[in-house]
This record gives C-alpha cells, structure tokens and sequence, in this order.
C-alpha cells in the first residue's frame, strides 16, 4: 500500500490515519462519518482519502526494475 505522508496540498499529516481509515470503510461503515469521527475536515484531506487507488499490487505484477535496467557494455582493456 502507497499513501501519501502528508497532503499534497496543506501539508497535513495524514499517512498515520489510512490504517483506520481503511479497516473502517471496509467494515460497510460511511467513508464520510469514518472522516468526521476522526476529525479530517479540510477538503484537501478529505480528498485524499476518499480519492486513494491502491495500485500497487497490480504495478508490482509487470516485473521488478532489475529486468529493465541494462547492464554497462564490459569496457576494453587497452594493451600496450
């Protein structure tokens, strides 16, 4: 999972709530009472809750970065 730290626009820290967040959404509980109950009002923040994909899971299935990075050409030695 890949949540901000803070919001991008105020600056507020957010990362420490998804955790609650998340657990309480997915028990069927209202994403926008779960906000007010934990006491995020600005939009900004509110947005960056409720507009969160987690797309982690599905990047990580096209390979790691080792497969893309090439390795240097060998270099030659020069002979005298």
């Amino acid at each position: 999972m890949i949540f901000p730290v803070r919001c991008f626009t105020c600056g507020a820290l957010i990362g420490d709530k998804w955790s609650e967040f998340a657990t309480r959404v997915s028990n069927v509980e209202d994403p926008g009472k779960v906000l007010d109950d934990m006491g995020i009002t600005r939009y900004c923040c509110r947005r960056m809750f409720l507009s969160h994909v987690d797309v982690i899971d599905k990047v990580i299935k096209y390979g790691t970065i080792e497969e893309f990075v090439q390795p240097a050409p060998p270099t030659r030695s020069r002979q005298p």
